[in-house]
């Protein structure tokens, strides 16, 4: 099947509108090339800085230039269950590099939040900045111009789209993203939102809460929910970074160790100093990012991308936008069901057919470009494989072609919804994006009177209060990048979904994040001009209709519009969300920080 008309229109468009910035970002990853890509150009006593470290061995094969030598940038940490794994990964690839005749260092860490853990805490008004904080921690790193490629070892939420902006910055670089996998399926995803609704009801204790949520979250791994974490995985692969069909194998086993010891092998392979130069400034080109957005799209994956690959387009010079992935969500069918939009996790997934079987249905469909440049070599075609172990050597097979389970993996011709399981909305209000893979039809347009509040605690006590007994449209403001620095609102879900469970009309509109795990109640996010630079949502009183369609794609206020014009944007106070846990340390960011239909970055 030829390539899709309105893949081509949108990939063209980019091109275009971003034909000067990306003309000159590749000069200048040119120049870095020709500048010194080794060791060569560093003086003696640098680079004796540089290996005192190193063992003997090592320590030689890096006086000269023609040694290959990987950096690697990791997050790892023993408290998040993703990132965990990763402490054993240097070791490996350093051993792995010397196999091939290379050479590998730590070139630096980089922090690791975690949503899970910081959701309804103040350092969750940290998060969003986390991940430039990364790219330039990872940039710090590999400063030191000791190293021919790079190796990325990040999983979750800002971890990887940090990483990203920062192989980008450094795209003379061959860069290969590892991923550590996902650990092994617990507590079913609808039996853990059971308990969290009944908890939030309050039918059952804390204690019973914990159990549950212990037994969802129980090892080393990434959770198992198609949250933001496990779409960076997706991303990553269907944009050439990773293996192919690497994003889902669990730690701790032989394959999984394998694909680490090759994705070493291909990160010496593809430097400067052999014949199959890749750097990652050439990999992600216009068709890399819309193959990507169609990957999103087609599995319903997170919210928190339509700011994350405007921002990591960005860093490679290109301009992409909401309209962009407004035209192609029209498109785009959706084939993966994967809890919060199924009840199936990614391992379910992953054995299912995983990513093979996925890019193989949309590159049969029209719906990818296959004419692109891999970690792997050109084609996205090869990519349409799984990894296996055969006599303890590792090979990659074809992947399949029909679903081995069509409750979690459907086809283009009969997918699970005709378009894509994100959607623009636009109106009065502003911009806005909601996710609809998870919500019913019948749930995808309301007309209520709006309730608003100042912060998630707030509507929190109106819930247990009993306060919301009346079909209502939750206004939650003052949640913007600039205003608090754009936290995720998580805690609303189980009230919200109570509301819905009992016959009440209900939706959430905000001009902060759900993410990734965006659920069954309809939620305008992402809400731009945000409040506190006096958007819209400024001016939205109690008692207001609010009109949200995700049919049609619009968010309205239905007041005169004169009256609204006329009204004084609110005002919130917000220094006591400005101190502790380190959130001083912010203001620079929270008066840089741009808006979120432009990525929501601090780096312009």
């Amino acid at each position: 099947m030829g390539m899709n008309a309105t893949i081509e229109a949108v990939t063209d468009r980019i091109a275009k509108r971003s034909e000067k910035t990306r003309s000159a970002y590749l000069d200048r990853i040119e120049g870095q090339r020709r500048s010194g890509v080794n060791r060569a150009v560093l003086s003696c006593g640098n680079l004796a800085h540089g290996f005192a470290a190193c063992g003997v061995s090592d320590k030689e094969a890096l006086k000269g230039d023609v040694t290959p030598n990987i950096g690697i940038i990791t997050a790892y940490n023993d408290m998040l269950s993703a990132h965990q794994p990763y402490e054993t990964y240097p070791a490996l690839i350093r051993e792995a590099a010397r196999l091939k005749g290379g050479t590998a260092q730590v070139a630096g860490g980089v922090p690791a939040m975690c949503d899970g853990v910081t959701q309804g805490q103040p350092s969750m008004d940290l998060s969003l900045f986390s991940r430039d904080v990364i790219a330039m921690a990872a940039a710090v790193g590999l400063s030191h111009n000791m190293f021919d490629s790079a190796m990325f070892l990040g999983i979750c939420d800002k971890i990887v789209p940090g990483l990203a902006i920062a192989a980008l910055s450094f795209g003379h670089l061959p860069s290969v993203f590892v991923p550590a996998g996902p650990m092994p399926s617990g507590l079913p995803n609808d039996e853990k939102a059971r308990v969290r609704q009944l908890f939030a009801e309050g039918k059952i204790g804390r204690d019973k809460l914990l159990e549950a949520e212990s037994q969802s979250y129980h090892s080393p791994g990434t959770c198992t929910f198609y949250g933001t974490a496990n779409s960076n995985q997706m991303l990553m692969e269907i944009m050439g970074l990773h293996l192919p069909g690497s994003s889902f194998v669990n730690p701790g086993t032989d394959l999984r160790d394998a694909l680490t010891r090759r994705a070493t092998e291909r990160a010496l392979e593809i430097t400067d100093l052999g014949n199959e130069y890749i750097p990652a400034g050439h990999i992600i080109d216009e068709k890399a990012i819309v193959n990507g957005m169609v990957g999103l799209l087609a599995t319903g994956g997170s919210t928190n991308h339509t700011m994350h690959l405007i921002a990591m387009a960005n860093a490679a010079g290109l301009r992409i936008n909401w309209a962009d992935m407004s035209d192609l969500s029209d498109i785009i069918p959706l084939i993966a069901r994967v809890y919060p939009n199924g009840l199936a996790d990614v391992n379910r997934f992953h054995a299912a057919g995983g990513m093979g079987y996925l890019i193989g249905e949309l590159l049969e469909g029209g719906l990818l470009h296959e004419d692109v440049l891999t970690i792997q070599g050109k084609g996205l075609g090869r990519y349409v494989a799984e990894p296996r172990l055969k006599d303890g050597e590792l090979v990659f097979e074809d992947a399949p072609r029909t679903s081995g389970d069509e409750k979690v993996l459907a086809t283009v011709a009969k997918p699970f919804a005709s378009n894509g399981g994100l959607m623009m909305l636009k109106g009065n209000l502003g911009a806005s994006v909601i996710k609809v893979s998870a919500v019913k039809p019948e749930h995808r347009v309301i007309e209520a009177p709006a309730r608003v509040f100042t912060s998630q605690e707030e509507l929190q006590r109106a819930f247990k209060h009993n306060l919301l007994t009346e079909d209502t449209i939750a206004v939650v403001r003052f949640a913007g990048p600039k205003a608090q620095g754009m936290p995720e609102l998580h805690k609303l879900t189980p009230p919200l979904g109570v509301l819905l469970d009992r016959g009440l009309k209900v939706a959430l509109v905000t001009d902060g994040r759900m993410s990734g795990a965006s659920g069954k109640v309809p939620a305008a996010i992402h809400v731009t001009p945000e409040a506190n630079e006096g958007g819209p949502l400024a001016k939205v009183r109690d008692g207001d209709m609010i009109r949200l369609d995700a049919e049609k794609g619009t968010l309205d206020v239905l007041v005169d519009e004169a009256e609204f014009a006329a009204r004084e944007p609110a005002t919130c106070d917000l220094s006591a969300e400005h101190i502790n846990m380190g959130r001083e340390l912010f203001a620079g960011f929270r008066s840089l920080v741009g808006r979120a239909d432009e990525g929501a970055s601090v780096f312009g």
